[in-house]
């Protein structure tokens, strides 16, 4: 199956369309194929100057902020109604610059209704309190926005991620500029469009592609920007935080993780297989909460391993668009480093139970469904993120072991455990220092539950009520009566 792609994107500045300062492009390619797709608008820190004094100007003329809550969750509904119109071109073009399978993209489309309808829906039901303090007093709280809100978004799934945060962003009345990811930046041009085709006012919402190194450093550093939310790696985090600390501005952060699943001697082994196979492979592992690490009780290792070993040499990999179970990777340095890491896992002496390398005969950046056993808590495959289809499974004997290698890494994004136990159940998830924990099914949540990070997975919370709280300040009135 193919379909035709526009063959160039511009940038959405303050309502229009317009080509990057210097008039140069980004390629954008076919992780599948690595062959070219499409070109678009290279935004440079003067397009960077123009998108923030947009999102300035539309604050600043209170156009959203009065607008009564409702009102403003109307416009996310619309947004979320428009995307009903390009569902399918959003769902070709997932395949074609993010190598996810046609139904993960129309899935993706379906999500971020999902988000735009909650959070619209939320709007008028973010409210301040009033507080008694006796005879001829009356105070209270309001919840009012940051301003310009920095969005910066990740390449694995740009269009869920970003729709989130501009729905927060909006409907508590900050404008947003939003930087989408250069290796997949289409589906939120299409967002973009939903947004003008809903009447979002112009300014509120600015959508712009550069490079992290010069676009995406001049959005964090910027003098006029009130509030960041970044989704990324450590170290780049680390970046915008030190440019948000030198402006002492709020950020909300999403960094990573290497979370870990324990399963205990009474689970269930069938639907712990399906549940670990999914939690790694789907969209190849490329996943900030995917489920790299299984951690084992020793008596139920061997069989478990032959149910999901059993699994992931029936899935089928290739391009997405000819409905394949795994797509690629994003590109071929994500392939490599993937790669890297798989070596040294050998090296460190490890067990290569299923794959370790790229898949022979395709194109594009294409890595198998690879397995470790035999993983010690203190090597590389079992402390670094792989982000790709790589699980390592780490033995246990006791609960108390098993909780130590589960937190025995720098990260805390998410956590599972699998038992038929309820008391164990709680028992380990009290004790998992994560920032979700899933019992029984990986990624058991949903679009109401609170997601964000524990240690370096970051801090701050997106989906559910608690996200909103992120993009608002409290403001404290209090009259003598």
């Amino acid at each position: 199956m193919t379909r035709e792609i526009r063959p160039y994107w511009q940038n959405f500045i303050d309502g229009n369309w317009v080509d990057g300062a210097d008039g140069s492009r980004i390629t954008v390619s076919d992780p599948a194929t690595g062959e070219p797709i499409a070109e678009v608008a290279r935004a440079l820190p003067a397009d960077v100057d123009k998108a923030v004094a947009a999102a300035r100007r539309c604050f600043e003329s209170r156009t959203l902020k009065d607008m009564r809550p409702n009102h403003r969750g109307d416009l996310m509904l619309e947004v979320a109604d428009q995307l009903e119109h390009l569902a399918d071109e959003i769902a070709t073009l997932e395949c074609f610059d993010n190598g996810k399978t046609l139904a993960a993209g129309r899935a993706e489309v379906a999500l971020t209704q999902r988000y735009l309808r909650y959070y619209g829906g939320m709007a008028d039901k973010l409210e301040g309190r009033q507080i008694p303090l006796g005879d001829g007093l009356l105070d209270y709280t309001l919840h009012v926005p940051y301003g310009v809100s920095a969005q910066i978004v990740p390449w694995n799934g740009p269009l869920p991620v970003g729709a989130r945060s501009v729905a927060c962003a909006i409907v508590t009345g900050n404008t947003v500029v939003l930087k989408s990811p250069e290796d997949s930046p289409l589906s939120l041009f299409l967002f973009a469009e939903a947004c003008e085709r809903a009447g979002v006012p112009s300014g509120a919402v600015n959508i712009i592609c550069g490079y992290g190194h010069d676009a995406g450093a001049a959005l964090a550093a910027h003098d006029d920007v009130d509030h960041i939310v970044f989704t990324g790696s450590v170290e780049t985090g680390k970046s915008i935080l030190r440019s948000a600390a030198e402006r002492i501005i709020p950020c909300i952060m999403e960094l990573g993780g290497k979370s870990g699943g324990i399963v205990h001697a009474d689970a269930d082994l069938d639907r712990t297989a399906a549940s670990a196979v999914r939690g790694i492979f789907h969209h190849s592992g490329q996943i900030c909460s995917a489920g790299s690490r299984l951690i084992v009780h020793r008596s139920i290792h061997d069989e478990l391993m032959d149910k999901i070993a059993g699994l992931a040499t029936k899935r089928s990999v290739g391009p997405g668009i000819d409905g394949c179970d795994m797509g690629p990777l994003i590109s071929a340095r994500q392939l490599e480093k993937v790669e890297s890491l798989c070596r040294a896992g050998v090296e460190e002496g490890a067990t290569l139970l299923l794959g370790g390398s790229r898949v022979p005969g395709l194109p594009g950046h294409f890595m198998s469904p690879t397995i470790f056993t035999g993983v010690r808590p203190d090597m590389r495959i079992a402390q670094e993120e792989f982000f790709g289809p790589v699980l390592v499974v780490l033995p246990f004997d006791s609960p108390e072991e098993a909780i130590a290698i589960a937190n025995g890494t720098d990260y805390g994004l998410a956590a599972g455990v699998y038992t038929r136990d309820l008391r164990l159940a709680h028992w380990t998830a009290d004790r998992l220092v994560a920032g979700q924990v899933y019992v029984n099914e990986w990624w058991a949540g949903g679009v109401e539950t609170p997601f964000g990070g524990m240690k370096r997975s970051g801090y701050g919370r997106e989906k559910g009520q608690e996200a909103l709280l992120g993009y608002v300040q409290t403001k404290n009135v209090g009259i003598r009566l």
